[in-house]
């Protein structure tokens, strides 16, 4: 009893001391060192031996640089760049959905990543309903992963091939988006984390960018899209403010390149123009490091989790609600009868 009362004693001042201002009251209120410290130390050694996953989907028009702002990303050849289509190859009728999974190491990380591409999207004259296999795709994943979450006897860890982000690329036109990228945002934004950038922005002037920028986060705005970090899953004040910078310097204007050339004798990602290079990690030529440090050094956990907790679970609820609750299947009976 006594012990519950120092708690709730402890709870009450808010953690601090009788002081008031001493922030380590906590700390010295045990006598000695326990080692609760140590829980970063072991949780970091589990996850390190399961690795992680990431699933990354590039959506728009052929001819964008889609597959190179990916290899530049990732600073490896992790999507394959079709070089034009040939004589004999004809654009795809329909919209088609390629995944392409690659396991990369650094500093002992392991990240099994996996590109999902679209070709064909946006690319004939009629592009009605060419969202659609995309949606489908999209509500694939979530539905797999449902099936494995509702077996009796189901895996320890469920292989996720959900799509935790989809880059979103907009045509540099410098005047405003195009019906199909309103539908196509409008319709997605609430089944997957859509992160609109603007690709080769070595086509126009800073001017130009900034007001194409302004005019398409306008546009956006009046549409009701609500693109990633979603402002209503801000967690606190640090996560507003972090977040609130971020959401007034999108759409990312990137350029993307895995040539390099020398400059100043230094080695750098650029693209090689008649009156120079465009240096693509330079956040004086593009905001492409912007882009990198926001999807990879700062927010890939964060896409995960609103995957996990938001997207994942609105399909979720969605499907156990019209279908008077999944039922559980054991290992015997086929998958289908899951359904």
């Amino acid at each position: 009893a006594d012990i519950h009362a120092a708690a709730h004693t402890l709870a009450h001042n808010g953690g601090q001391g009788h002081g008031g201002s001493h922030g380590a009251g906590v700390g010295s209120a045990l006598l000695g060192y326990i080692g609760i410290d140590t829980i970063i130390e072991q949780m970091r050694k589990k996850t390190m031996k399961t690795g992680f996953d990431f699933n990354i989907m590039v959506v728009g028009n052929s001819g964008l640089g889609k597959s190179t702002l990916v290899n530049t990303l990732f600073k490896s050849q992790v999507s394959r760049r079709s070089a034009g289509w040939t004589r004999d190859e004809k654009i795809p009728k329909t919209v088609e959905v390629k995944a392409v999974s690659h396991v990369l190491e650094e500093g002992g990380v392991k990240m099994k990543l996996t590109v999902i591409d679209t070709p064909g999207f946006g690319d004939q004259i009629n592009n009605e309903n060419c969202w659609e296999p995309i949606s489908k795709y999209i509500n694939e994943q979530y539905e797999k992963f449902l099936k494995e979450e509702v077996n009796i006897t189901r895996k320890k860890r469920i292989p996720d091939t959900r799509v935790h982000c989809c880059l979103y690329f907009i045509s540099p036109t410098g005047h405003s988006l195009r019906q199909l990228d309103v539908e196509f945002m409008k319709r997605l934004s609430h089944s997957v984390n859509i992160i609109p950038v603007i690709a080769k922005a070595d086509t126009m002037t800073m001017e130009e960018r900034q007001e194409f920028k302004q005019r398409v986060r306008k546009e956006l705005e009046m549409g009701g899209i609500e693109f990633y970090p979603q402002k209503e899953f801000d967690e606190d004040m640090e996560d507003k403010s972090d977040n609130d910078k971020i959401r007034e310097a999108m759409p990312f204007a990137v350029v993307g390149s895995d040539k390099e050339y020398q400059v100043n004798a230094k080695r750098v990602l650029g693209r090689k123009t008649a009156w120079g290079i465009v240096e693509v990690e330079n956040p004086n030529h593009c905001e492409f490091a912007q882009l990198r440090d926001f999807l990879i050094r700062s927010h890939l956990q964060d896409l995960k989790e609103v995957t996990h907790n938001i997207h994942y679970e609105t399909y979720r609820a969605k499907r156990l609600h019209e279908n008077g609750g999944l039922h559980p299947v054991s290992c015997n009976d086929t998958q289908e009868s899951n359904l």
